[in-house]
């Protein structure tokens, strides 16, 4: 089959490398003129299956309205002259409920889980490197509320069979020496395991040449304007003064994929929330992260990237605003600062802004559509690099007419539909 893919993100490369690997003529088109140069270019470089949780949970919205007070807050809010980002928003408060929540998290444990797995597999077949770690990642509480908190989230981890670890500072401590200075201001924390890091550009990049070597084509440098659609079917993707044909279309735009399907009447949740990064130099090992943490108070992620230190997180509200304030980058030096004051050279450091797909209940929009030949991969947040090669399998799979290693269901569009029915946390991952 002919396949268009849209989108040279990380979703879209890996998109690419399963479909040619099933023997398909793949297409990739991108604005940029090269892969990952956008949302995959700098994120916090965790690929966190435990750590996949959707946003919207019980307590949230006091939360966020606690956060919004605060002077390095994890979340701004900068209202627009869009009603979306209101209704956005309410929907994403309506998931804020503990049912909603542990379905939501279920679903996205089961595509991460198994994305995990798929890196594992593909570091075997390929031998790819990317600055790439399998230490895990501790989740730090600097209050005892946080830590009791922590308990609802670990029923889910043990509803779907996700390794955890309980520690005390001590415990902390001998995963993470470099914390050594921060010590007197945790309480505790909760480790996964399973979680790995890496460089989620320098992967995209490599596995872009693979997909190349297979025979997929890369179109850079080319806009998507539009696509024709002729009944139940897309006869088309307009690029300029081209249309381009194919058998299947797969829509992997992020944030973008909105707009573009929009007009063909279909109403996707997806709203560009807008995250920071840093990236510095090693200046003393033995003040830096081991592998990552995750600040609990401040949603900060710190990561060690070879011989680099990426830190990133905060959530921004602010439509498609790609600007950089200086009083965003005061967020994330300040947590660097503080759990590991001088491993970084801040001197150095390199910013970073990207806008995140984010659907309002955190789960991925993966799958077909109503138009036989359109599918979707797109509007995995925060957590793209962690599900890509799972969401990119599952896809690969249900545009070629092969039945998936996990259960597809309650993650393509149709869950956004009136009457469609939620599923239990009975689902079990070992489906195949």
């Amino acid at each position: 089959m002919r396949i268009l893919i849209l989108g040279s993100g990380i979703i879209g490369v890996t998109s690419a490398w399963y479909l040619a690997k099933a023997g398909h003529e793949v297409t990739v088109i991108d604005r940029q003129d090269a892969p990952a140069l956008e949302t995959s270019f700098a994120n916090a470089g965790q690929i966190s299956p435990g750590y996949s949780a959707p946003w919207a949970a019980p307590g949230v919205p006091i939360k966020a309205i606690k956060w919004l007070l605060q002077d390095l807050a994890p979340l701004r809010v900068t209202p627009q002259l869009d009603t979306f980002q209101w209704q956005w928003m309410a929907h994403m408060l309506a998931n804020c409920t503990h049912k909603a929540y542990a379905i939501n998290k279920a679903r996205m444990l089961r595509v991460a889980e198994y994305s995990r797995d798929c890196f594992i597999q593909l570091r075997q077949d390929t031998g790819i490197a990317y600055d790439n770690e399998a230490k895990g990642l501790i989740q730090l509480f600097r209050t005892q509320k946080q830590l009791d908190a922590s308990a609802k989230d670990i029923k889910v981890l043990e509803a779907c069979n996700v390794r955890y670890e309980r520690l005390n500072v001590a415990e902390i401590l001998r995963h993470e020496p470099g914390l050594q200075a921060a010590k007197d201001n945790l309480v505790g924390g909760l480790r996964l395991p399973g979680d790995e890091t890496g460089d989620c550009f320098k992967f995209t990049q490599t596995l872009a040449e693979s997909c190349e070597a297979l025979g997929v084509q890369f179109l850079f440098n080319t806009a998507v304007d539009g696509l024709v659609q002729d009944g139940d079917a897309i006869t088309g993707v307009r690029t300029g003064t081209e249309t381009l044909h194919a058998d299947r279309v797969l829509v992997a735009l992020g944030s973008f994929s909105r707009h573009l399907l929009k007009p063909l009447g279909f109403n996707l949740p997806i709203y560009p929330v807008k995250g920071y990064s840093l990236t510095m130099p090693v200046a003393d090992a033995t003040h830096t992260p081991t592998s990552t943490v995750m600040d609990e108070t401040y949603k900060i992620a710190l990561t060690r990237l070879g011989d680099r230190i990426r830190v990133g997180g905060t959530a921004e509200l602010s439509g498609y605003n790609t600007h950089l304030p200086e009083n965003r980058k005061a967020n994330i030096n300040h947590v660097v600062q503080d759990l590991f004051p001088g491993g970084g050279d801040l001197q150095q450091a390199e910013y970073w802004t990207g806008l995140r797909p984010m659907t309002p209940d955190g789960t991925p929009i993966i799958g077909p559509t109503r138009l036989r030949n359109l599918f979707l991969n797109t509007g995995h947040g925060t957590l793209g690099w962690t599900m890509s090669l799972g969401s990119a399998k599952l896809v690969a799979d249900l545009m070629t007419g092969r039945r998936p290693e996990i259960d597809p269901s309650g993650l393509d569009i149709a869950r956004y539909q009136r009457g469609h029915k939620r599923e239990t946390l009975r689902w079990s991952h070992e489906v195949k």
